[in-house]
């Protein structure tokens, strides 16, 4: 029953955009999509939290013809598109069957852009797979030495060592603790988990069980839910107020950094939008006169000065690497920068004091 409910809700979502109207012809809109500004978060430990530069998006029409497929990143701000409804859908990754560490995080909404009208659209991204981590009790190893753990579901499995850390993600269903032990598998526990559904279990030998030729019956194992660690439920949501910034890998994005005035020797990426910087304007197409600064955008498409951060390029190879009079391919590049957030660099919030950097 329960894949039927979401084979029907997810039917719903296109017939409902279908009945709200397809493409007219008879008149152009505007579509400008953005993630929220602000959300609640509940953060997790260990979870990689991703770039949503990054992010997949689709923007479909109420035919199924796709207008955008790539990366939020590279995105128009504005799209111009025919009155009408459309299907927008985002996540930060494909995801087909189970893997360790890889949260999917994503949001899919329908909209309807009139004619001569504008929609700003806010997207609210929260996790979509479930997971699963196991703590494997020390007397488990000692009475199940060549025993294997497996967790299961109707996408895949995977083999949970018993020095595994790491979550194990799963799209939404039953997903099943796995016994492999002398070419005998035995199902020690199924549970249901929803999309965000963050679950630890104990897996440990019950009292009085007994080996018998290097076996032991499933009878005498425990699996239980650890309550001090039940993610139960819980879920990340993108755009809260997260820390970051500490390394290259968990770099700010620019929004992120606007709201870090101060912040000192961190790590924020975006792309590379403009420059010719004054104090009351930016140059966002070439030729560009100036190589001692740089205009950094949340996605390649920016024009936008109140959404960019003003990048001050200190002389040496940052500068000769970086700025746009001798590099114009530059210009639509994302790139990562270590330094300082400072409030104003030519009356906008900046980064200045540059001591590393990379490409991507």
């Amino acid at each position: 029953m329960r894949k039927v409910f979401f084979f029907l809700a997810a039917s719903l979502v296109i017939h409902a955009c279908e009945f709200l109207g397809g493409p007219s012809g008879t008149g152009m809109g505007e579509l400008r999509i953005s993630f929220a500004d602000r959300q609640d978060a509940l953060t997790r430990s260990g979870l990689n939290i991703p770039d949503t530069s990054d992010f997949i998006l689709t923007v479909t029409d109420s035919k199924g013809a796709a207008v955008y497929d790539g990366p939020y990143g590279d995105s128009p701000e504005s799209m111009s598109l025919p009155a009408g409804s459309y299907t927008v859908k985002i996540v930060s990754e494909d995801f087909s069957k189970p893997a360790f560490s890889r949260p999917q995080f994503g949001d899919e909404q329908c909209v309807v852009v009139d004619r001569n009208g504008v929609v700003n659209l806010k997207l609210i991204c929260v996790q979509l797979n479930s997971g699963i981590r196991l703590k494997i009790d020390p007397g488990f190893l000692d009475s199940y030495p060549d025993g294997v753990l497996l967790l299961k579901s109707s996408f895949g499995r995977l083999v949970y060592g018993y020095s595994e850390k790491r979550v194990a993600y799963f799209k939404p269903g039953n997903i099943s603790l796995v016994l492999s032990n002398g070419g005998k598998d035995e199902v020690l526990m199924t549970k249901e988990l929803k999309a965000q559904d963050m679950l630890d279990l104990k897996v440990g030998v019950a009292s009085g069980s007994q080996s018998s030729g290097g076996a032991v019956s499933c009878g005498g194992i425990s699996v239980a839910v650890d309550t001090t660690r039940n993610w139960l439920n819980g879920a990340y949501v993108i755009g809260g107020d997260n820390s970051g910034g500490s390394g290259f890998n968990d770099a700010m994005t620019v929004a992120e950094a606007l709201k870090s005035i101060g912040s000192e020797d961190v790590w924020v990426s975006g792309y590379v939008v403009g420059g010719d910087l004054s104090s009351a304007s930016a140059s966002f197409e070439k030729p560009f006169s100036s190589r001692t600064n740089l205009v950094l955008g949340p996605r390649s498409s920016t024009t936008d000065r109140t959404s960019c951060l003003s990048v001050q390029l200190p002389s040496g190879d940052l500068r000769d690497a970086l700025n746009l009079v001798d590099n114009p391919g530059m210009l639509g590049r994302k790139v990562c920068l270590r330094g300082d957030i400072v409030e104003a660099y030519y009356g906008m919030p900046g980064i200045k004091n540059i001591t590393e950097f990379e490409v991507l």
